[in-house]
């Protein structure tokens, strides 16, 4: 994550030789000489939920307005590659907070806003419906980015049973996977459907575009009992058992999907997950954890929900920028 802003200076120069290829014609003489015109950006468009906008106030400050109740902030992975990147890409964010996989290719999406729970929504809510994301993907598209799939596989849902179970059985077992589990296989195995038709929808719109998917970090902690149940800036009530769980059944396995999906139609997977194993949401210790609980570990505390911070999203966008320089 450091070398993101210490080799600044090089990645101007790496970029330039990594786009060129893309950005101009071999008959294009250098910008300045003679008869010469200036490199074109590579138009670039990032698709996505929640975990690729940013939406917390740990993931820095939301930018656009009017506010369209999506949340893209200005730490989110794809605004930290667009400053490093600069002039050589041009960047048309579009990431929705709350998105499934279908509303990137099938149906408007109502944004929520702001996660706060405990305070009611978002106080300038309900938010008029966006479009579907690629909607705004011009044909003529060089480089697509996609993170989705976390809403589709319910993490919202498993999240807030699995709290609310834990706060009844106490740090026992894993009453959430006793009641979720029987169904999971089926939900992925919609999410496998789904991300295949995303993929091929988003070739028909740009045929030519370059796709990388994103898949999500390392939440849960290898040794679920490095959490403190009851931690609000963690996991709160949810169960060792539970969260041992989740990631090996639910977060492990959507990554799989997302990688094994992407490589069927030939485009790049975006692992984020390696690396990230001493930054769980469970690792505050000398703020290591890439990824906020329930609550920020900010003060005052606000509602994260379960998202990345700021740390995090330089984690992804570092490996997004590595990825797109290599070609």
């Amino acid at each position: 994550m450091p070398r993101l802003r210490l080799r600044s200076g090089f990645v101007v120069l790496g970029a330039a030789a990594a786009l060129a290829a893309t950005a101009v014609t071999p008959t294009q003489a250098s910008p300045g000489a003679p008869g010469s015109r200036a490199q074109a950006p590579m138009e670039w468009v990032a698709l996505g939920d929640s975990y690729t906008a940013g939406v917390i106030q740990a993931a820095g400050e939301e930018f656009e307005t009017p506010r369209d109740g999506c949340v893209r902030t200005t730490e989110s992975y794809p605004e930290v590659v667009r400053r490093e990147l600069g002039p050589l890409v041009d960047l048309r964010n579009v990431s929705c907070g709350a998105a499934e996989i279908r509303h990137i290719a099938q149906e408007p999406h109502e944004p929520l806003g702001r996660p706060q729970p405990l305070l009611g929504p978002d106080p300038d809510a309900p938010f008029e419906k966006v479009a579907p994301q690629l909607e705004s993907v011009p044909a003529q598209t060089g480089l697509i980015t996609v993170g989705i799939g976390g809403n589709s596989a319910g993490f919202g849902t498993v999240l807030k049973r699995c709290v609310e179970l834990g706060l009844a059985e106490g740090n026992n077992g894993a009453p959430c996977e006793e009641e979720l589990g029987a169904t999971l296989p089926a939900t992925l195995a919609g999410v496998r459907r789904e991300y295949d038709a995303m993929l091929t929808a988003i070739h028909a719109k740009a045929p030519d575009a370059r796709v990388l998917t994103v898949g999500y970090p390392h939440v849960v902690p290898e040794d679920a009992t490095r959490c403190t149940f009851g931690d609000f800036r963690e996991f709160a009530t949810i169960t060792h058992g539970d969260l041992t769980w989740a990631r090996t059944e639910l977060l492990e396995p959507l990554n799989r999907i997302i990688r094994e999906v992407t490589a069927s139609h030939g485009d790049t997977f975006v692992d984020v997950y390696a690396g990230g194993e001493d930054h769980s949401v469970c690792d505050r210790t000398g703020g290591q954890n890439w990824v906020d609980g329930i609550y920020t570990s900010l003060f005052p505390a606000v509602p994260a929900l379960v998202h990345p911070n700021a740390k995090g999203h330089a984690h992804v966008a570092q490996r997004l920028e590595d990825a797109i320089l290599a070609g």
